[in-house]
């Protein structure tokens, strides 16, 4: 897969040879899908509201009123749901957990599948490098005027460049990440992907399976207890 190639001035200056295990991978929709809605679980936060059952409302021990002769239903204890000032019935509980578990290899797949979509769809493209005088937020909005970014623009660094992410980070339409913490909700989001051209080898040090250790080397670091 080849990635246009830009400079900061906004000028098309060739293409890069993008890692075809990232960028070329069959598009799983339900997988997408899976990963997405993990992610938004586990981001969302506990519920605050918490009503009581039965069991934990104050009182209500002694019979409201006599079994016959009231011509009303016979009750046992005014903590019951259908009394007023009773427990509440299927109301929400302050430990409810929204978190959801996926497999690590079921994530990246994911990931690599809705890279590989933006990809195809011609939705990213390589920046070569940023170098500015100062942090300025005004110089970073004329690049990214140049570029061809429509709407909004995720840029992916491999590692923290402090002039990129203070210039970024008062414009509402842009965001800088580190190429460790892609997800699928970002790439969901922008509609523009930016990397750094470094960045691209810093996906493979971070993505790529390390080799599983041979045998003899496993031996040796089994020590054996006497």
């Amino acid at each position: 897969m080849k990635l246009d190639l830009y400079n900061q001035k906004g000028e098309k200056t060739g293409t890069v040879e993008a890692p075809a295990e990232f960028f070329e991978v069959e598009f799983k929709r339900g997988l997408i899908h899976e990963a997405l809605i993990r992610q938004e679980g586990n981001r969302r936060p506990g519920v605050y509201a918490h009503t009581k059952t039965k069991g934990e409302v104050h009182g209500g021990g002694k019979k409201p009123y006599a079994q016959k002769g009231t011509g009303r239903a016979r009750q046992g204890s005014s903590r019951s749901p259908q009394m007023k000032g009773g427990g509440v019935t299927f109301g929400p509980r302050n430990n409810r957990n929204f978190k959801k578990l996926m497999p690590k290899k079921m994530r990246r797949v994911a990931l690599f599948s809705a890279l590989s979509a933006k990809a195809r769809a011609n939705e990213i493209f390589v920046l070569d490098q940023y170098n500015a005088k100062e942090i300025k937020t005004k110089d970073f909005a004329k690049m990214v005027k140049a570029l061809p970014i429509r709407f909004e623009a995720l840029f992916v660094l491999p590692a923290h460049h402090e002039m990129l992410e203070k210039s970024a980070q008062n414009m509402p339409n842009v965001k800088a990440m580190l190429v460790n913490y892609l997800n699928i909700r970002d790439l969901r989001k922008y509609d523009r992907v930016v990397f750094l051209e470094e960045s691209l080898k810093k996906m493979e040090e971070v993505f790529k399976e390390k080799k599983a250790t041979s045998t003899k080397e496993k031996a040796k670091k089994v020590t054996v207890k006497k």
